[in-house]
C-alpha cells in the first residue's frame, strides 16, 4: 500500500435561470465519504442563496446525501462542495478464485460488503442485461480464469476498443448503442464494464468521484479529470472491493477520490433537482478542481 496523498476537492454547480423561480428542491451526492483507503478530514457544502431547509443523511449504500430546499424566489442556485481527503492506493489481490467459483463463495457471505455484492450482481435500471453486452464480455471470462485477471482484461479491452467522446452519449444512452458506436464517456465505460461483469453472474458496483486535475511532473493528465468521474469496483471474495477505471486503464485506479457508490449512475447522481414557478430558460455550469494539498 502506498503512502497517503492529500487532496483538496472543490465541486461547484451553478444554475442560472432566465427569470425568478418560486422555489426549488435539490438532492446532491457531493460530500466525499470514508472508505477503507480514504480518510476525510473536512467536508462541507455551501449554498447560495441560503436554503430554507437543509438535511444530510446516509443512504442504504453508506453515501452522504444532502437535501436542499430554497423556498423563496431566486434567479440562480450555486452549490459548492469542498472536501479535504487523504487517499492511499491499495495493493491488488494476490491470487483470486476462478471467476466461476465466485457466486458460490458469495452465497456464504454474511458481511455488509458481501450482502451489497449480491445486490450488485443483479441488473439495474441503467445496466440491464443485453445480448450485445453478454457477447462483449465473453472473451475476458474463459473457463478457469482468476476473477481479478478477468476484470483487469475487461477494463483494458474497453480502454483499447472505445474512444472517449463527450458528444455522442448521455447517462441514459443504452449500452447497446455505446457498443455500436464504440464511443462514450466515463459513465458509459463504467456501465459497460459493470454490465459485462453482471452478465456472467458476478458483482460490480458503480463508483462516482474525481480525478486529480493537474498531474504530478512527468505523469499524463487523466481523461475525465475536468468533471465528475466514474469507474467500477468488483467484489473479490477473501479480498473485498477492488476498483478499476476502464477510461484510463488503471487497476487499481491512481489519483482518484471516491464520493459515492451504488448500482449505477442513478443511485449517485451528483446534483439533481426540480424548480417550481414560471417556465424559464436555464443555464448550467459545473467546475471541478482536485489539487494536492
Amino acid at each position: 500500500m502506498t503512502a497517503p496523498t492529500r487532496y483538496r476537492v472543490t465541486h461547484r454547480t451553478d444554475y442560472r435561470y432566465g427569470g425568478p423561480v418560486t422555489s426549488g428542491q435539490t438532492i446532491v451526492h457531493l460530500l466525499v465519504r470514508e472508505t477503507p483507503h480514504q480518510h476525510v478530514t473536512a467536508a462541507d457544502i455551501t449554498i447560495e442563496p441560503p436554503p430554507d431547509h437543509r438535511h444530510t443523511h446516509i443512504d442504504g449504500f453508506g453515501n452522504l446525501v444532502s437535501y436542499l430546499a430554497v423556498e423563496h424566489p431566486h434567479e440562480h442556485l450555486t452549490v459548492t462542495a469542498t472536501s479535504d481527503v487523504s487517499v492511499v492506493v491499495p495493493e491488488p489481490p494476490v491470487g483470486s478464485p476462478p471467476w466461476e467459483d465466485v457466486p458460490a463463495l458469495l452465497a456464504g457471505e454474511r458481511s455488509a460488503d458481501g450482502l451489497l455484492a449480491r445486490q450488485c450482481a443483479l441488473a439495474s435500471s441503467l445496466v440491464p442485461v443485453e445480448d450485445a453486452v453478454v457477447e462483449y464480455a465473453r472473451p475476458s471470462f474463459p473457463p478457469g480464469r482468476p476473477f481479478h485477471d478477468a476484470v483487469v482484461d475487461l477494463a483494458h479491452r474497453i480502454y483499447t476498443d472505445f474512444v472517449f467522446d463527450p458528444t455522442v452519449t448521455d447517462v441514459t444512452t443504452p449500452l447497446g448503442d455505446v457498443l455500436a458506436s464504440r464511443r462514450g464517456v466515463c459513465q458509459d465505460f463504467a456501465h459497460l464494464a459493470i454490465g459485462c461483469v453482471r452478465a456472467v453472474g458476478l458483482p460490480a458496483r458503480y463508483v462516482s468521484g474525481y480525478l486529480e486535475t493537474d498531474p504530478p511532473p512527468g505523469e499524463p493528465k487523466l481523461t475525465g479529470s475536468d468533471a465528475s468521474h466514474a469507474w467500477l469496483a468488483v467484489y473479490v471474495p477473501g479480498y473485498g472491493w477492488f476498483d478499476l477505471d476502464p477510461t484510463n486503464d488503471q487497476a487499481p485506479p491512481h489519483r482518484h477520490v471516491t464520493v459515492a457508490w451504488g448500482r449505477d449512475y442513478a443511485d449517485v447522481t451528483p446534483v439533481r433537482g426540480v424548480v417550481f414557478g414560471p417556465v424559464v430558460d436555464q443555464e448550467l455550469d459545473v467546475a471541478v478542481d482536485v489539487v494536492r494539498a
